[in-house]
């Protein structure tokens, strides 16, 4: 049973994030040869000021092009 696990900064549309595990989901069984209904697809949405690429949180402000991160 693959279990799959995504983890987003919270701010996408409901829509949108359910179209991803649908399409994720689908995606893992075509290419896993797995059953669909074997597939598990969870989204955990983090907010911005929790979510960092090196020291950088994605809710800081953006820096100016060129400029150091």
């Amino acid at each position: 049973m693959p279990i799959i696990q995504i983890t987003l900064v919270e701010g996408r549309d409901t829509a949108r994030v359910e179209r991803c595990i649908r399409e994720v989901a689908r995606v893992a069984s075509e290419t896993l040869d797995a059953p669909l209904a074997s597939i598990r697809v969870m989204v955990n949405e983090v907010p911005a000021n929790r979510f960092a690429v090196g020291t950088t949180l994605k809710s800081d402000p953006p820096t100016p092009a060129g400029g150091a991160a």
